[in-house]
Formats: C-alpha cells, sequence, structure tokens
C-alpha cells in the first residue's frame, strides 16, 4: 500500500469525526488529528476503533496514545501490517 492509499483510507475513517473542513480539505500526514481537525478525545477512540476494523489490525493502548497526527497513524498502521 503507498502512502498516497494510506492516507487517502485515513481521510475516509476520520471525515465523520472532524469540525474543523478547511484542514481536513488539506489533510496530509503531517495534519493533528486534534489540533488541526478539531476531533475530541472521544471521537479519537471512534477513530483508533475504526482503523482495526479497516485494517484488521489490533491497536494497542500504547500505540492509541500515540495515535494524535496522521503521521502516527500511518506508522502505526504500517507497523501493525507489517507483522501480520
Amino acid at each position: 500500500m503507498t502512502k498516497e492509499e494510506l492516507i487517502a483510507k485515513l481521510k475516509i475513517i476520520v471525515q465523520p469525526y472532524i469540525q474543523d473542513e478547511d484542514a481536513f480539505n488539506n489533510l496530509s500526514e503531517h495534519t493533528d488529528f486534534i489540533n488541526d481537525l478539531k476531533i475530541n478525545s472521544a471521537n479519537l477512540v471512534d477513530v483508533v476503533l475504526d482503523v482495526e476494523d479497516e485494517f484488521d489490525i489490533r491497536i494497542e493502548n500504547d500505540d492509541m496514545e500515540k495515535m494524535i497526527s496522521v503521521k502516527a497513524a500511518m506508522d502505526i498502521v504500517i507497523e501493525k501490517l507489517a507483522a501480520k
């Protein structure tokens, strides 16, 4: 899976939870879920669960705490897929 494909999938996953449309339209690997997209912590848990479902992976609590940006999410997904 390419970086662009991964970002596209993450964009679909986070879309229902965003509060800042402009930041969403400019989403990149540098986008922060909380500061840029204004996703609250409760919805961030939903994002993590949706990522687990989409990629058929299990995200541990330690990784969940780090998953606050697109780049962090990408790194975790890539790491988990490689370990399968």
